[in-house]
């Protein structure tokens, strides 16, 4: 890793939508606040995301968990719940993690919660191959570079590269570790510079209208 400082955004529990409508205000605004940003977050109640450019039609059939909401990255479908442990990481463009190909970017972040994993003494390792036991589903079978614990998936992510920056959405099911997000969360710290970072209230609010004014709406997830 770099010796840059990262903001580190711990956040409260927080609705589908005013998490995805966070995400991606942190992408428009990547080139405004400087610097990476780790955003390390958590749900109010359990829900389902889903790829931008999966059809809605279609993955509703897959799950029963509701809401179901369309995500500003692609990937699969993804249950968030109490033994999900959920994060984004956003970089202006022309950062060094901007200018990775979409492969190496994903790579890059994994190796770095493979790390974080063996410091809490738990061996991963990233997957070799595509898996497709359930193409479309995150957490059903395996994509090249997803993280492998004893064989089962337990990490992927999803991406969102545009001329404001790039944005890294991922879903870490690590139960079977016995490992608490806590240690995972100071462990994925350990190796880089970072610093607390609190968004202004306006910064808040813009997300809030983010929110309501798109990820709230029936015809943004149904859109395809």
């Amino acid at each position: 890793m770099s010796n840059e400082t990262f903001n580190i955004w711990h956040g409260s529990a927080k609705s589908p939508t005013w998490n995805m409508a966070a995400d991606e205000f942190l992408l428009r605004q990547s080139a405004i606040v400087g610097q990476a940003v780790l955003r390390l977050y958590s749900w109010n109640q359990p829900s389902s995301s889903f790829g931008y450019f999966q059809r809605y039609a279609e993955v509703s059939l897959w799950t029963d968990l509701r809401p179901l909401i369309r995500r500003p990255t692609g990937g699969g479908l993804v249950r968030h719940d109490e033994n999900e442990w959920t994060y984004s990481l956003t970089f202006p463009s022309g950062h060094a993690w901007w200018k990775l190909k979409a492969e190496i970017s994903y790579q890059q972040v994994h190796n770095w919660i493979r790390r974080a994993f063996e410091r809490c003494g738990v061996m991963t390792e990233l997957c070799s191959e595509v898996v497709h036991a359930g193409a479309g589903q995150c957490f059903i079978g395996a994509e090249k570079n997803d993280l492998l614990y004893r064989g089962k998936k337990i990490a992927g992510a999803a991406q969102r590269r545009n001329r404001e920056g790039l944005l890294i959405q991922g879903s870490i099911q690590a139960k079977d570790t016995g490992i608490e997000r806590i240690s995972w969360e100071s462990a994925m710290l350990e190796e880089i510079n970072w610093k607390e970072w609190h968004p202004a209230e306006t910064f808040i609010e813009n997300i809030t209208t983010l929110s309501q004014q798109k990820y709230e709406l029936e015809n943004h997830n149904l859109r395809r």
